[in-house]
């Protein structure tokens, strides 16, 4: 099996997920990044609240950062969870819930299946994952029938602000499709290109990474990189700027994209990273993560609707970071100019 698409389309191996985003740690040091701020100054512009299903909230961490964008009005929270499980838990907390709607559901999975059968009628525009587990979540909203599929391949997005680096940064993918085909990854980099111009950040500049900036037929990543490069050529892939194969080195730092004599758009002003496989952009994503400090916002595309995966270990910050990104790219969907 090639991604983890595959492999949700077996129930029973529904617990073979290989990377549950939504626990990954944030990052120990909290970080003040303006490019964050300025996406939460924006959301809270927005014309009217955005109404995000919030699935199974019935922990105090999962709880506390929808209410805590609902009382900036950002969001209008739709609460899918057991209603009393719930209101202890903001009882104990001191979190308010007089902006929540609230939808009772007896289980994890139930308040999956109701999420996903609230975005098909019109009711929520973006869905969060509570305190449930990833597999849960995600089986709903991939299932055949009554999920959130499009004709687009599911993926995910690491939306990093790193301390010393003039813009954000978007990991792909590091966390659904394991060994992504061509095609694939056709898709993981619309979606992140989608993502990029949808919250006003412009057409962004995109490296396809691998080990070494040349085409070498022992790296299929290298091949991959060239015809993705071609793809954006020809129209197949629109709305951002491609270069590679790239090495991290020479995608992000201007320094050594000279050094080695490459004269691109992109290299050394990368805005978006994409991954060859899953393994290399979970550690990409982690070594940043842990080792430069940065803040990180997680997001599903693909789907009908954004998807948000926040861990209880994010920082207040990037929780409401993932939350404004959430609601600015749903706004954009569903036609707005935000």
């Amino acid at each position: 099996m090639n991604d983890i698409n595959n492999i949700l389309s077996s129930k029973a191996q529904i617990s073979q997920y290989t990377q549950d985003t939504a626990e990954m740690p944030g990052s120990s040091v909290s970080t003040s990044h303006q490019a964050f701020e300025q996406l939460v100054s924006r959301a809270v512009q927005l014309p009217g609240q955005v109404p995000v299903g919030i699935v199974w909230p019935c922990e105090q961490h999962a709880l506390e950062g929808a209410m805590d964008a609902a009382q900036r009005n950002i969001i209008e929270p739709v609460l899918i969870g057991d209603k009393g499980t719930i209101t202890s838990v903001a009882q104990a907390s001191g979190i308010a819930l007089d902006k929540a709607v609230f939808i009772d559901a007896a289980t994890p999975a139930e308040s999956a299946q109701k999420a996903t059968a609230l975005v098909r009628e019109g009711r929520v525009k973006a869905l969060m994952k509570g305190s449930l587990h990833t597999d849960i979540f995600m089986h709903a909203i991939v299932e055949a029938d009554s999920g959130l599929r499009t004709n687009r391949r599911i993926s995910h997005v690491f939306v990093l602000a790193v301390p010393g680096y003039e813009d954000l940064v978007f990991v792909t993918d590091a966390a659904i499709n394991i060994f992504p085909d061509l095609d694939v990854k056709r898709d993981i980099v619309q979606n992140a290109i989608d993502l990029h111009n949808g919250l006003g950040l412009g057409a962004p500049r995109v490296a396809i990474l691998s080990a070494v900036e040349t085409v070498n037929s022992k790296i299929p990543g290298t091949v991959d990189a060239a015809c993705l490069c071609k793809m954006a050529e020809r129209g197949q892939i629109q709305g951002g700027v491609l270069d590679g194969p790239l090495a991290m080195d020479n995608a992000v730092s201007v320094e050594a994209a000279k050094i080695k004599n490459i004269v691109s758009p992109v290299a050394g002003r990368a805005q978006i990273l994409v991954a060859p496989d899953l393994e290399a952009g979970n550690m990409l994503a982690k070594n940043m993560i842990f080792m430069s400090g940065a803040d990180s916002a997680g997001i599903v595309l693909g789907a009908s609707v954004p998807v948000l995966l926040t861990s209880r270990a994010n920082s207040v910050q990037a929780r409401l970071a993932s939350i404004a990104i959430g609601a600015l790219y749903a706004h954009h969907l569903a036609g707005g100019q935000g």
